[in-house]
């Protein structure tokens, strides 16, 4: 019996090592490296380094962001504003000029 439930045992945990490989394949792609037609390339030196942080800074994410912040603010007005004091408010706003800025001089440089 004790034979039984150790061969039982090695076939769950092999079949758990399995999905767990899977789930991270499907969660952590391989990087597109850089290639001739300029696909940029994640290094140490650029930020943010995380993808999920490239995403939410994109005009999409900025977009999907600021809708769920307007959901929140119109369904839960006082829970939005506790949420509001844990943000680091000086370094979203030097992000924020940062954007206007860099969006200024692109303005300026196709007209």
């Amino acid at each position: 019996m004790i034979a039984e439930e150790a061969i039982a045992r090695k076939a769950i945990l092999a079949k758990l090592a399995q999905s767990r490989e899977e789930v991270c394949q499907v969660l952590d792609p391989p990087r597109v490296e850089a290639n001739g037609d300029g696909v940029p390339r994640a290094t140490a030196s650029e930020f943010p380094r995380s993808r999920t942080m490239r995403a939410l800074l994109s005009s999409r994410g900025l977009g999907a962001a600021g809708a769920l912040v307007g959901g929140l603010l119109i369904a839960r007005p006082t829970l939005a504003l506790r949420m509001l004091r844990l943000v680091p408010v000086g370094t979203v706003g030097k992000m924020l000029i940062a954007k206007v800025i860099s969006g200024l001089g692109k303005k300026r440089g196709a007209a």
